[in-house]
């Protein structure tokens, strides 16, 4: 459930609703123009809700936790690729990717102690 939270509120509240500077800056800093920034920063905030809908159907599903921590490691890594400066600040995607990688885990740990 908690992880389910998570990504649909990444997905809607600083993507789709508000449109977070730095979200659309992440997407420019990769070369896009401000109109393809907040349309990709749009269609990538619909797959998170989507992908956190998922969690909220599928939670015992151990491909579902682990396509959740490739996720939180690649997007760790683009972000340290695009502008590192993003892991110095107080509230960055070390701490966000890392808590949510370790959901997984522990649900993966609790998924496959009930088999």
């Amino acid at each position: 459930m908690s992880l389910a939270i998570l990504w649909i509120y990444q997905g809607l509240i600083p993507k789709i609703l508000f449109q977070a500077d730095d979200e659309r800056r992440i997407w420019m800093l990769q070369g896009f123009n401000d109109q393809a920034a907040i349309s990709l920063m749009q269609c990538s905030g619909a797959i998170e809700i989507i992908f956190g809908a998922l969690f909220l159907t599928g939670y015992k599903t151990l491909a579902l936790h682990y396509l959740n921590i490739v996720g939180m490691l690649g997007l760790s890594f683009l972000i340290l690729i695009v502008d590192p400066h993003y892991f110095t600040q107080a509230f960055n995607p070390f701490v966000m990717n890392i808590a949510m990688l370790a959901l997984s885990l522990t649900a993966i740990r609790l998924i496959k102690d009930q088999e």
